[in-house]
């Protein structure tokens, strides 16, 4: 939905955002996420002072763990072999207009669907804390946002086609929401093993903040393989 508006608001715009516009909504944006990947963390550990230093233990140790065992994998040179793949389209779908079209909807499915934060925001929105009905969709939220600022840059480009790549990454995101909620929930809540994939993912959102403030380049994609650690230790440590 993010992007469609974005789209739609690129097209009526006359000139592009302000520097000072796009500070603000990225200031705003990294202190959402922040927020939310904070609360995450706190809602996904209870219990005595101990018990909860153990659960953000077991969280912090999962990350780290994971973004060694993502490093092993090259996760970040993937996304990075996707994004130079997806900066190649857009230069030569600019250059060559038979092809802008075609070119601008794949770059943006590529770059919407590979970005990391969607990842985490779609395995949270499938895994509820707290027993709770509905997963953490503030993630998802942020990066609705951020896509649909995105958007309106590349629908002045490409034109409005490249905004139907909407669909392809509300597939893609709805395939690994339903799978968490589906088949990893069930397994998960039977041995109490939600929580700490949401305590980890609350971290990892924070690491993300710090792309979006631009305090540091962070190896976003290598933390990843925290969300499937974190059960693991969790249930080593029990």
């Amino acid at each position: 939905m993010g992007i469609l508006i974005g789209g739609l608001f690129g097209l009526a715009l006359r000139k592009p955002l302000s520097i000072r516009t796009q500070i603000f909504f990225r200031s705003a944006l990294g202190a959402g996420t922040i927020f939310f990947g904070l609360q995450l963390v706190w809602l996904s550990v209870s219990g005595t002072f101990l018990s909860v230093a153990k659960q953000i233990f077991i969280a912090v140790l999962a990350v780290t763990l994971g973004f060694w065992t993502g490093k092993l994998l090259r996760l970040q040179k993937l996304s990075n072999r996707l994004g130079r793949y997806a900066g190649s389209l857009i230069v030569s779908a600019q250059s060559d207009a038979p092809r802008k079209i075609g070119g601008g909807f794949i770059a943006c499915t590529i770059l919407f669907c590979a970005a990391p934060l969607g990842l985490l925001g779609a395995v949270t929105d499938g895994l509820p804390s707290q027993g709770g009905q509905f997963g953490c969709f503030w993630l998802l939220a942020i990066k609705a946002v951020m896509d649909g600022l995105a958007m309106t840059g590349f629908v002045k480009v490409f034109g409005w086609p490249s905004a139907l790549s909407a669909f392809p990454a509300f597939i893609f995101l709805s395939a690994i929401t339903f799978a968490c909620q589906f088949y990893a929930k069930p397994f998960l809540t039977v041995h109490g093993l939600v929580d700490p994939v949401n305590a980890a993912a609350g971290l990892i959102a924070c690491a993300i903040a710090l792309m979006i403030f631009e305090v540091r380049r962070v190896e976003l994609a290598n933390f990843l393989p925290g969300l499937a650690v974190a059960p693991l230790l969790a249930w080593w440590l029990k």
